[in-house]
């Protein structure tokens, strides 16, 4: 039972990533550093958000319009660290 906690809180680890990722290079083409039309920049990016999307749709639903600002990549961190805090404490209870 330990061995499929650890899976999990390196699901959610890797999921942190990609989130982390996602929001950096948003910002990146925002200002245009990164330019999408680069072939490998537009692959990245458009696997990062097909692989977010069924995280991120279900938030947007419930978020409020912000006029442009999208939240949902902070609460869905906000929930990943709320089950790795889940995770972590009930961690040994099951050794």
């Amino acid at each position: 039972m330990v061995s499929i906690l650890q899976i999990i809180l390196m699901i959610l680890g890797i999921a942190k990533l990609f989130i982390f990722a996602h929001f950096i290079m948003s910002w990146l083409l925002q200002f245009q550093v990164l330019n999408i039309r680069q072939p490998l920049v537009s692959q990245i990016w458009y696997g990062l958000t097909k692989i977010l999307e069924p995280i991120y749709g279900p938030i947007r639903k419930f978020l409020p319009d912000m006029g442009g600002i999208d939240l949902s990549p902070i609460v869905a961190l906000l929930s990943i660290y709320a089950l790795e805090i889940i995770v972590r404490n009930n961690l040994y209870s099951f050794a």
